[in-house]
């Protein structure tokens, strides 16, 4: 039985059908390549692209870049690239990225991102699992390519992107190409196209406008936060359907600057379905400039260089910037900052680049209200969304001048977003998956027989359809006194802390709730320096008894907001932060809570000693 929420929800069946019938009027016929030809015709000396080289920036324009995806797309199927097979594409956010991308997908083929954090073992699961023919690699990823090779037979074409390339490719004597491989550097797969372009003109328009509303436009690999990652099959029609729904919430006027033009910072992972879906799929679709920024830390660097029009971020990305910030303004308190004077609050949102930003979201992880009153009050239009790569991005979203504290926003027009009796949040409408590739059991659990995604998120629905994430189901807590916890509740409230960066909180069959903390290494040394507490390191810092003391008051306050069984009763400092390259993170930042507990077994029995 599914639970429905008062008579006047925006959801209501009626409408979400006739709206949804609209939508897909608008994009029938329509594909991500159909939608580039025509912004790339529309706006061929737009820049498409820029990106540091040498402390200089440099650009592509949409012609340009759209004669290069010509030529990848030609020069794939020149080294055996055919139809329907899938190229792996394992790269840090750069202008050749992007055009692999677009030109696997034009050379009617199905482009599969790596994460560059991932373990040789998981690159070489992922590539297996879905057979592919061409790796497209940055050379940093080599050596890692180079311990797998011997368990890819099926590799046709290895593309190396970057670097010098006057040397040629590095050989590997341990484990050389098989015999059938084409090993060639990104200029020279172009060449290959170009020439294929010569001896036959038409041959690009051909391949891609056979490409069909319901053909793959990628696999997106989930993250694994509970398991091995699934490989979510995403159309084309999924897509298309997102932005057109997408602009009814935040029309593209209010998403562009003044000038008319909208800017992007290129820096969530490709393999990540929200990365991919604002940069690359959203640059198809209408006039971007996309900026490169391969290393995420420098995020802000960029940004106060090329001042985007839209930044969407995981809630650590608004948090580092909230507590940079903090030692910028004498009060941080929205209702301080909503008073200070105008030119002050640009003065500070010109300094982080977010000046002429139009639209800023946060998603993937609850994130404090305050943070999102602060931002707001400061004069940036910070808004929450929610979703999964199993609706090819998100699935509710909260436009700027119609938010609530705490929610992610209601459902998009013509998707129906309801509650199961659990609590479980199901969505049905166009923008639900194809379903997991070679998994069919799986997705029948996943996508019932009436159509609907059953999430794996439990959250409230309000009488207005606001959602509000409680956590996920497979991760709630059951005490052995058979109360259920939300443990990313309990997280949320210690991680409120200045000094608390990361929480794990436990209790599972447990008669009292404990937590595993992180240092913030951002403020914590900041901190230190303030109130003269001496330290070499991040571990120095979370074994002495001055920072120990205000964590612990930290701790206190997070409970003066928890109800008595989710308060906390001991907890462990840890010495260490907690990372996607040693394992506690997935790629995506997302904690794997099954590998903390495992790893620090030994220091939660301790806490229940």
């Amino acid at each position: 039985m599914i639970a429905m929420t008062s008579s006047n929800w925006t959801g209501a069946l009626e409408d979400v059908a006739a709206v949804r019938s609209q939508i897909e009027d608008e994009i029938a016929g329509s594909t991500l390549l159909t939608a580039y030809a025509e912004t790339a015709a529309q706006a061929p000396d737009a820049v498409a692209h820029r990106w540091l080289a040498d402390g200089q920036w440099q650009s592509l324009t949409y012609r340009q870049v759209r004669d290069r995806v010509r030529d990848a797309a030609l020069g794939l199927a020149a080294v055996g690239l055919r139809p329907g097979e899938f190229a792996a594409i394992w790269s840090r956010n750069r202008s050749e990225a992007t055009i692999a991308d677009y030109a696997v997908m034009h050379a009617r083929g199905v482009p599969v991102f790596i994460y560059p954090t991932v373990s040789p073992e998981q690159a070489a699961d992922l590539i297996v699992h879905c057979e592919a023919t061409v790796v497209i690699i940055e050379r940093e990823f080599l050596p890692v390519l180079d311990s797998i090779r011997a368990g890819l037979p099926q590799l046709r074409a290895l593309v190396v992107l970057g670097g010098d390339s006057s040397g040629g490719l590095p050989q590997t004597a341990d484990v050389p190409l098989a015999a059938e491989t084409q090993a060639l550097e990104w200029p020279e797969l172009l060449r290959l196209g170009q020439a294929a372009a010569q001896r036959d003109p038409g041959a690009f328009e051909r391949a891609w406008r056979q490409v069909t509303p319901d053909t793959l436009a990628t696999l997106i690999y989930t993250s694994g936060t509970t398991g091995r990652s699934k490989g979510v099959m995403i159309t084309h029609r999924n897509v298309r359907y997102s932005q057109q729904a997408t602009l009814r919430v935040i029309p593209l006027e209010d998403q562009v600057a003044a000038d008319g033009v909208a800017r992007l910072v290129s820096y969530l992972p490709m393999a990540h379905v929200t990365g991919r879906s604002v940069d690359h799929w959203g640059s198809m679709a209408h006039p971007i400039t996309l900026a490169y920024c391969p290393d995420q830390l420098r995020l802000f660097e960029i940004a106060a260089q090329v001042h985007p029009t839209g930044l969407i971020g995981i809630p650590r990305v608004w948090e580092k910037l909230y507590a940079a910030l903090r030692g910028v303004l004498p009060d941080v308190a929205s209702p301080a900052v909503r008073a200070l004077p105008d030119e002050v609050k640009r003065a500070v949102l010109t300094r982080i680049g977010l000046d002429q930003c139009q639209i800023a979201t946060s998603g993937a992880a609850p994130i404090d209200p305050e943070i999102v009153a602060f931002f707001r009050a400061l004069g940036l239009p910070l808004t929450e969304g929610w979703g999964m790569s199993e609706l090819a991005n998100a699935a509710t979203l909260a436009s700027p001048d119609r938010a609530k504290d705490g929610a992610v926003g209601t459902a998009f027009p013509g998707i129906e977003v309801r509650l199961a009796d659990d609590g479980e949040v199901l969505v049905r409408g166009p923008i639900v998956m194809g379903g997991y590739y070679k998994d069919p059991d799986l997705t029948m659990a996943t996508i019932d027989s009436d159509g609907w995604l059953h999430t794996g998120d439990v959250g409230e629905l309000d009488g207005d359809g606001f959602l509000k994430i409680v956590d996920r189901k497979k991760e709630l807590i059951i005490t052995s006194g058979g109360k259920n916890i939300s443990p990313a509740l309990v997280e949320y409230e210690l991680q409120r802390h200045p000094l608390i960066g990361q929480a794990c909180a436990i209790g599972d069959r447990r008669n009292y709730m404990t937590a595993l903390l992180v240092l913030d290494p951002d403020t914590t040394p900041a901190w230190a320096r303030t109130h003269g507490v001496p330290f070499d390191s991040l571990a120095d810092l979370a074994a002495h008894p001055d920072v120990l003391a205000e964590v612990e008051r930290g701790v206190e306050t997070a409970n003066s907001h928890l109800a008595r069984p989710e308060r906390i009763r001991r907890f462990t400092l840890l010495p260490a932060e907690w990372t996607a390259q040693s394992g506690e993170l997935t790629p995506s930042l997302k904690r794997r809570r099954a590998v903390i507990i495992d790893r620090y077994a030994k220091e939660i029995e301790e806490l229940y000693g």
